[in-house]
């Protein structure tokens, strides 16, 4: 199994998301990661896919998310070639006796503490995925109350449009 990130450029218009997650659907491909945001241009979202799969499962998918009616450009991102991070929220039970602790392992991933209460804190961290994995896999003896992550987004090194 390898995995493939795709940067799509699509119509900022109601009903583009359906579409294109409708296509996996159908076809039972699997998201492993979806996110989108309006671009620069505001008729154009970027929509950040990660999936994966044998290769000529992902050169398929490729090729069918080119040919929806609403993408503009769809690229695939080489890890080498691009930047890629995703946000995480968490929170963990610390005692008082605890907090400490938490904020040093928070602190050696370039984390910020978001809310402190008695008994928890929340975390804010943004990283590439095997940053937060590992950061989880630390925090998880303090016993964590709830996790969120954005999922990836990315954009090609270099100057825009540069290949």
């Amino acid at each position: 199994m390898k995995k493939m990130v795709l940067s799509v450029l699509v119509d900022n218009e109601a009903g583009v998301l359906s579409r294109v997650s409708g296509l996996f659907s159908r076809r039972s491909y699997n998201i492993d990661s979806l996110t989108v945001g309006v671009t620069e241009d505001p008729s154009v979202s970027r929509i950040t896919i990660v999936t994966s799969g044998e290769p000529e499962t992902l050169e398929q998918i490729r090729k069918q998310v080119a040919k929806l009616v609403d993408v503009i450009q769809i690229e695939e991102l080489a890890p080498e070639e691009s930047v890629a991070r995703e946000l995480l929220l968490l929170q963990v039970e610390a005692s008082p006796e605890q907090r400490q602790q938490v904020i040093s392992v928070v602190n050696i991933f370039r984390g910020n503490i978001v809310d402190v209460s008695d008994h928890t804190i929340m975390v804010e961290m943004t990283g590439n995925q095997s940053k937060l994995d590992t950061c989880i896999q630390l925090l998880s003896q303090y016993h964590i109350l709830a996790l969120a992550r954005t999922g990836v987004t990315s954009l090609r090194r270099g100057a825009a449009g540069e290949k």
